[in-house]
């Protein structure tokens, strides 16, 4: 078996590179310097060259708030480039795994998102991954769409690195905001499941929801960091920061669908918050 992971030295693909050893597979790791996803005749050279069984596509433009001075290239990457990679698996049989995000929603429900709500981002990047999605699903029957919410890692730039740097360098304090409501999720967790997905060799095609168990705003999040790392830093509660992006309040996502699919157990965000911290200390 023969799995192509783009997006190698971004946050999920560098997890993806940790676990690659869990399953029998060869992987071929490529970042965008070594394949540009956002051309196609070289794109297509490239498949037409390999074998793939799978692609997981972990390349992504996730700067929400650069995705709307940015706009072109967030579309490019989240929506073109996924628009080819969805023809080319379609070509040469190959199934994509292609992660994407609860802010395709806009956060007004009350309750949590499921993968039949109606779907209305409130920012750049919320739209331009919902074009990929449209793609996938226009060009390709062997996809899994998997949204996720809130990811974090030990890897590259995300608000658990963002928390423990502070903790690091024994910030006082640190404002968090209050407004936004939804699920951290542990990227080892997704990439786990994604290795899962594929040892079953599952023809559940489709969309999913992943993220780890439970609901909660990033000071809830920020105040269980400091707690574990039992660290003096004063969080502050905030209600609004101004930015460019808006934020759906709301991003929860139900896993109904996946949990009744899949023989699968989806950690609690404690849980797995726990024991990320556990394994690196």
């Amino acid at each position: 078996m023969k799995i192509l992971v783009t997006g190698a030295k971004g946050q999920l693909g560098q997890v993806f590179q940790k676990k690659e050893k869990q399953i029998k597979a060869e992987f071929i790791f490529q970042d965008s310097k070594a394949l540009d996803i956002t051309d196609f005749d070289t794109l297509e050279k490239y498949f037409q060259k390999n074998n793939f069984d799978y692609c997981v596509n972990c390349a992504a433009y996730t700067d929400v708030e650069g995705a709307e001075s940015d706009k072109e290239k967030a579309f490019l990457v989240n929506a073109t480039a996924v628009e080819h990679l969805a023809k080319l698996c379609q070509k040469h049989q190959v199934v994509l795994i292609h992660p994407s995000t609860d802010y395709v929603f806009d956060g007004q429900k009350k309750s949590a998102y499921s993968e039949n709500d109606q779907t209305h981002p409130i920012n750049v990047y919320g739209a331009s991954k919902l074009e990929g999605e449209r793609h996938i699903q226009k060009h390709l029957t062997t996809h899994f769409i998997l949204r996720t919410s809130w990811l974090y890692s030990e890897f590259g730039k995300n608000f658990f690195t963002f928390i423990k740097g502070q903790i690091d360098q024994n910030a006082k304090e640190v404002s968090i905001t209050t407004e936004q409501k939804g699920t951290p999720t542990n990227a080892n967790d997704l990439a786990a499941f994604i290795l899962w997905l594929i040892s079953q060799k599952s023809k559940d095609y489709g969309i999913y929801h992943f993220s780890n168990k439970g609901s909660l705003t990033w000071y809830d999040f920020t105040l269980k960091i400091k707690a574990l790392y039992k660290s003096a830093l004063e969080v502050k509660a905030v209600a609004h920061f101004e930015t460019k992006a808006k934020r759906p309040e709301n991003s929860t996502l139900d896993k109904s669908k996946l949990t009744m699919h899949f023989n699968y157990e989806v950690k609690s965000w404690e849980k797995s918050l726990a024991n990320l911290i556990a394994e690196i200390g």
